[in-house]
C-alpha cells in the first residue's frame, strides 16, 4: 500500500504567526531597499513606499483568503493548483523560489554590509565570504527544527523594530532642524517622473512581501482560518507605519542622493544617515538592528523556500528526494539543504541592486497568480470583496514591467525555462505512474 504523504505539525499560533510576518518583512526592505528606491525616485520614494503599501495590503488580504480556505505548506503554488491548473500552480511555485532567493542573497549581503560598517571596516572584500557564512549559519538554524526557528525570530523582530523605533524618535530633532531641504524637489528630476515613480513603487513592494510566509507556512499554524487572516492584517499595518515613518527621517535628513550612494558601495544606507543626528550609540544600535534584521529575513526566506520547494516534491514538480521530512515531522531538510545552496550561489553576484531587482519582477508574477486564484473563490470561501483581487492582479501586472528592461527580460526567459522543465517533469511522472500500474 501507498504510504500517506507526511505532513508538518501545527505550532505556530497568532503571536507567532505574526511575527514570523514581521521576520520576513522588516529587513531588506527597510534597512537596503529604501536606498535603492530613493536613488530611483528621489524624495518620492516616501509615495513609492505608501502606493506599494496599498498593492500589498489588497494582495495580502487575498492571501489571507487563500490560506485561511486551503491551509498547507507551498502558498500561491498550491492555489494556484487548486484554483487554476498546474501551469499556474508550477508558475507561481518557479517565480517564487527565483524571487526568494534573490531575497535571501540581498538580504545575506545586507547583513555583510551593515556588519562591516559597525565594526569600522572600510572594504568590500569581505562582504561576500561573510554573507556565504550567514547562509550557511541560519540554514543550521532551520535544520534544527520550527520551533526553535521561530524562538531565534521572535528575539530577531523584537531587537529590530526597537532599533528603527530609536531611529525615528532621534532622527525626528534633525529632521525638524533640516525641513524640506532635503525633500525638494519631490521627484527626481533625471528621467521621466511617472517611470521613476512606478519602479520605486515596485522596488518597494518586494519590500512589504515577507507577509506571504505567513500563507506559505499555513500547514505549521493552528485555526488556520482564524490566524491568518489576522496574523497578516497585523504584520501590514506595523510595517507600513515603520517603513513611512523610517523614510520620512531617512530622506528628510541626510537626502536620497547620500542613501542611494550608500547602498551601491556598503549597502548599509540607515547606519549612514544615524551617523548624523549627533545622538550617542544610535548608529550602532541601527547597525546592530539591521544585522538582525537581515538575519530574520535570511531564517524566513530559507523556511518559505524550503516549504514551497517541499510542495513542488509532492507534486512531482521537482525531483522526490525534497519531500523527505525529518522523524519528528518537524523539517524538510533536503528542501531546506537545496535552498541554502541556492542561496549562496547567488550571494557570489554581490550586487544587491541587481538582486533586489530581479526578486521584485518575479514577486510581482507571483502575486498576479495569488490574486487570480483569488478570484475564483466561491461565496462562502470569499473573506474579502472580489474588487480587491482584481485590483491586485492589475497592479502587479502592471508594476511588474517597470523595473529594467533587461532584468525582466532575463526574468520572463527564466519563466519559460521553468515551464519547459515543468512539461518534462509532467510526462516523467506520468511515465513513471504508467510502469508502476503495469507492473502490479
Amino acid at each position: 500500500m501507498a504510504q500517506a504523504p507526511q505532513v508538518l505539525k501545527r505550532e505556530l499560533g497568532l503571536f507567532g504567526a505574526t511575527m514570523m510576518g514581521m521576520g520576513s518583512i522588516l529587513g531588506t526592505g527597510v534597512f537596503v531597499s529604501i536606498g535603492i528606491a530613493s536613488g530611483v525616485a528621489g524624495p518620492a520614494v516616501i509615495l513609492a513606499i505608501a502606493l506599494a503599501a496599498l498593492v500589498a495590503i489588497c494582495n495580502g488580504l487575498n492571501s489571507a483568503q487563500l490560506a485561511a480556505n486551503h491551509a498547507v505548506s507551498g502558498g500561491t503554488y498550491e492555489y494556484g493548483y487548486k484554483f487554476l491548473n498546474s501551469w499556474f500552480g508550477f508558475t507561481a511555485g518557479w517565480t517564487f523560489l527565483l524571487a526568494k532567493t534573490a531575497s535571501a542573497a540581498t538580504a545575506a549581503l545586507g547583513f555583510a554590509g551593515y556588519l562591516l560598517n559597525l565594526l569600522g571596516v572600510d572594504t568590500r572584500d569581505f562582504i561576500i565570504p561573510l554573507g556565504l557564512l550567514a547562509a550557511l549559519v541560519l540554514t543550521v538554524v532551520v535544520l534544527s527544527g520550527l520551533r526553535r526557528s521561530n524562538a531565534t525570530n521572535i528575539v530577531i523582530v523584537s531587537i529590530t523594530m526597537s532599533a528603527l523605533a530609536l531611529f525615528v524618535i532621534t532622527g525626528l530633532p534633525k529632521l525638524v532642524d533640516a525641513g524640506s531641504e532635503n525633500l525638494s524637489p519631490f521627484f527626481n528630476p533625471a528621467g521621466n517622473p511617472v517611470a521613476n515613480l512606478l519602479q520605486a513603487t515596485a522596488l518597494m513592494f518586494v519590500a512589504y512581501t515577507g507577509y506571504g510566509r505567513i500563507a506559505t507556512m499555513g500547514e505549521e499554524i493552528r485555526d488556520p482560518r482564524r490566524v491568518i487572516p489576522r496574523a497578516i492584517i497585523v504584520a501590514m499595518f506595523l510595517t507600513m507605519a515603520l517603513y513611512i515613518s523610517v523614510a520620512i527621517v531617512g530622506v528628510g535628513v541626510v537626502g536620497t542622493e547620500v542613501l542611494s550612494g550608500v547602498t551601491q558601495s556598503q549597502t548599509a544606507p540607515l547606519e549612514i544617515a544615524a551617523r548624523q543626528f549627533d545622538f550617542p550609540l544610535t548608529p550602532q544600535v541601527v547597525a546592530v538592528g539591521a544585522i538582525t534584521a537581515m538575519l530574520g529575513v535570511l531564517l524566513n526566506l530559507i523556511l518559505g523556500l524550503s516549504r514551497v520547494l517541499l510542495a513542488m516534491g509532492r507534486h512531482r514538480d521537482m525531483p522526490r528526494v525534497t519531500t523527505r521530512i525529518s522523524s519528528n515531522n518537524a523539517t524538510p531538510y533536503v528542501a531546506v539543504l537545496i535552498v541554502g545552496i541556492g542561496i549562496a550561489t547567488l550571494v557570489l553576484i554581490g550586487n544587491v541592486k541587481t538582486t533586489w531587482s530581479f526578486s521584485a519582477f518575479t514577486v510581482l508574477i507571483y502575486y498576479a497568480i495569488t490574486n487570480l486564484s483569488a478570484l475564483q473563490l466561491k461565496g462562502a470561501e470569499r473573506l474579502y470583496p472580489k474588487w480587491l483581487a482584481w485590483v491586485g492582479l492589475a497592479a502587479c501586472l502592471f508594476l511588474a514591467f517597470w523595473v529594467e528592461v533587461h532584468i525582466w527580460s532575463v526574468g520572463l526567459g527564466m519563466i519559460v525555462l521553468g515551464l519547459i522543465w515543468h512539461a518534462v517533469a509532467q510526462r516523467l511522472a506520468a511515465s513513471s505512474e504508467t510502469s508502476s500500474d503495469i507492473q502490479q
